[in-house]
């Protein structure tokens, strides 16, 4: 294979995140499972690197859906959490037990979408709202020195108001301000009707308003809010954030084994389930949803599913969703070492959350070496004793350690506390003789 280096003019100054570069920052909050991280990555980037096709081929370019197969507690929803928060994108993750078959009671697939819909809508006003930030603060500025000075005034009498204003010392003076009458809404049985009538007013080119009197720290974020409606229509946060869903909206389903039955059970009690992937398909492969906001069209959405299949094999899915999800990626258990690289190396590990907390008590917790490593091994050696639950018997270990302590935390302020190895022992002995008592029990 021949490599050409490409030239420094060539870069492109909207880069985005490249592969390596998402797979530090899942480095940062997750340990080990390269596989699946890569393969995130590279779904990610794909992302990117659509968006800069020629159109005709933009539109055959579709996302190729990710399928993770791993034990609880070895990582796959924290990829997707952490996904959530690099991928500047609309992201909903839903666990595939949450719905039924149509025609059985329950929700149906579709609202997958409708809800992804609304997060966009949020995370686009909130995008936008950050962006005209300046702008609206300028304007709720001026509005608050038309109220106080009148809109005539001469500048150097606004100039004197306003520098009094930015100070703070203003805050407090009461001021009269008009706000939408939302008074009637308030009333079941009204509130539909007023909803008509406030969208015919707008359409009028008007709305019923009331007369309040409140300081200026409480009007002003009632100004700002009325500022960035006027900057910001509904109907362009919607257009918007309907395109963000379509273009690059990702769906993590987790538990997607649990809606999955033996090839030989597929016609018995689990037909609800089966209906449930059957319903996936087209959600899938990509169709249209209806939404109350506009039609969605879901063909460039990317999928993202999970599953710890113990009892089932990926195969035990149906074949059509299996061709749907085309990449693979195996997550492995845990082991000893794995439980104390988490305990150690991520930026929020588990261990330093539980330093900060008592931290704000004025308690000075700290752990020996011998001490963490204890707890990796027991957490390790309960998973394989009794039911592997993965890095979440940390959890457990930890808070059964630090619960004593955590109670008396605030008659303890300025104490140094040293966790060692016979700490552990001593609050967590009774999980090991649950785990040895296991083995015996028919």
């Amino acid at each position: 294979m021949i490599v050409e280096e490409a030239s420094e003019d060539a870069v492109d100054p909207d880069a985005g995140l490249k592969p390596h570069e998402i797979v530090e920052q899942l480095d940062r909050f997750i340990v080990g499972q390269a596989d699946a991280k890569r393969a995130v990555a590279i779904a990610m980037r794909n992302r990117w690197r659509r968006h800069r096709l020629p159109e005709e081929l933009r539109d055959e370019v579709v996302p190729k859906n990710i399928l993770m197969i791993g034990p609880t507690g070895c990582g796959k929803t924290e990829i997707a959490r952490r996904l959530a928060k690099l991928a500047d994108a609309p992201f909903i993750k839903v666990e595939a037990t949450k719905f039924t078959e149509v025609g059985f009671h329950g929700r149906d697939v579709d609202q997958i979408i409708r809800d992804l819909v609304e997060i966009s809508i949020n995370q686009t006003r909130a995008r936008l709202r950050k962006q005209m930030q300046a702008e609206v603060q300028k304007r709720v500025e001026d509005k608050i020195l038309d109220i106080l000075t009148g809109e005539s005034s001469t500048d150097s009498t606004r100039e004197s108001f306003r520098t009094l204003l930015k100070q703070g010392m203003l805050d407090e003076r009461s001021v009269e301000l008009e706000v939408p009458d939302r008074r009637q809404g308030n009333e079941g049985g009204q509130q539909g009707l007023n909803e008509v009538v406030i969208k015919l007013d707008k359409m009028m080119g008007g709305q019923r308003t009331q007369k309040r009197r409140m300081t200026i720290s409480q009007a002003r974020p009632l100004i700002e809010e009325m500022e960035v409606e006027k900057l910001v229509s509904p109907e362009s946060v919607t257009r918007e954030a309907i395109t963000a869903v379509e273009q690059d909206g990702i769906v993590f389903l987790d538990e997607i084994d649990k809606i999955c039955s033996h090839s030989e059970n597929r016609h018995g009690a689990d037909a609800s389930a089966e209906g449930v992937q059957r319903d996936l398909l087209p959600l899938i492969e990509g169709s249209v949803i209806s939404t109350k906001h506009g039609n969605v069209n879901t063909d460039f959405i990317l999928f993202v599913a999970s599953g710890a299949f113990h009892s089932v094999k990926p195969s035990d899915l149906l074949a059509e969703l299996q061709g749907r999800l085309p990449i693979r990626v195996s997550l492995q258990a845990l082991s000893k070492e794995d439980m104390h690289r988490i305990l150690t190396e991520p930026e929020t590990n588990l261990l330093r959350q539980q330093i900060e907390l008592l931290r704000t008590e004025k308690v000075d917790l700290s752990f020996t070496d011998e001490a963490v490593h204890e707890i990796a091994a027991i957490a390790s050696e309960v998973n394989r004793t009794v039911e592997n639950i993965g890095a979440r018997r940390l959890n457990t270990i930890i808070e059964r350690i630090v619960e004593q302590i955590s109670f008396d935390a605030s008659e303890r302020a300025n104490q140094s506390i040293v966790i060692t190895e016979e700490d552990v022992r001593k609050n967590v002995g009774d999980i090991l003789k649950q785990a040895d008592l296991s083995m015996y029990v028919l």
